[in-house]
C-alpha cells in the first residue's frame, strides 16, 4: 500500500507538479526510462506518458515516466506514424477517403494541353 496517494491530473493536459515528478525519477533511479542514461543536472529531461493518451492512456503518476528530450522525441515520432496508419486504417474501413491535394494547386490542364486557372478559367499556357 501507498503512504502517498497517487496524482491523477484533473484533465489530460494538467502537468505533474515537481514533487510528483521527484517521485517518478526517484521510481526510477533517476534513469531515462527508454535510454537507461542517468539524467543528470544539463540533460533536459520530460516526462513521457507510458500508453499514450490516445490508446486510452490515463494522465497519472503510474502511466508518467522520465526520459531524456532525444529519446523522447524519437518515441513521439515513432508513435506518431502508428497514430496515423491508425487513423488511415479506421478511414479505409469506415469509407471515409480524403481529399487529394494537387500539386497544380488552382490550375488544371486541358484534354489539348492547354494550362487553366480553375478558378477564373483564365489560360495561362
Amino acid at each position: 500500500m501507498r503512504s502517498v496517494d497517487e496524482w491523477i491530473g484533473k484533465t489530460d493536459d494538467a502537468m505533474p507538479p515537481p514533487r510528483v515528478k521527484d517521485r517518478i525519477r526517484e521510481r526510477q533511479g533517476n534513469l531515462c526510462a527508454l535510454t537507461g542514461i542517468e539524467l543528470r543536472p544539463g540533460v533536459k529531461v520530460e516526462y513521457d506518458h507510458i500508453v499514450p493518451l490516445w490508446l486510452g492512456g490515463a494522465n497519472s503518476e503510474s502511466n508518467l515516466q522520465a526520459v531524456s528530450s532525444d529519446a523522447h522525441k524519437r518515441k513521439t515520432a515513432a508513435e506518431a506514424k502508428v497514430r496515423a496508419k491508425c487513423n488511415r486504417t479506421r478511414k479505409a474501413h469506415l469509407g471515409i477517403k480524403s481529399k487529394k491535394k494537387s500539386s497544380w494547386g488552382n490550375l488544371g490542364q486541358r484534354m489539348d494541353g492547354t494550362i487553366y486557372d480553375k478558378r477564373t478559367g483564365e489560360v495561362v499556357r
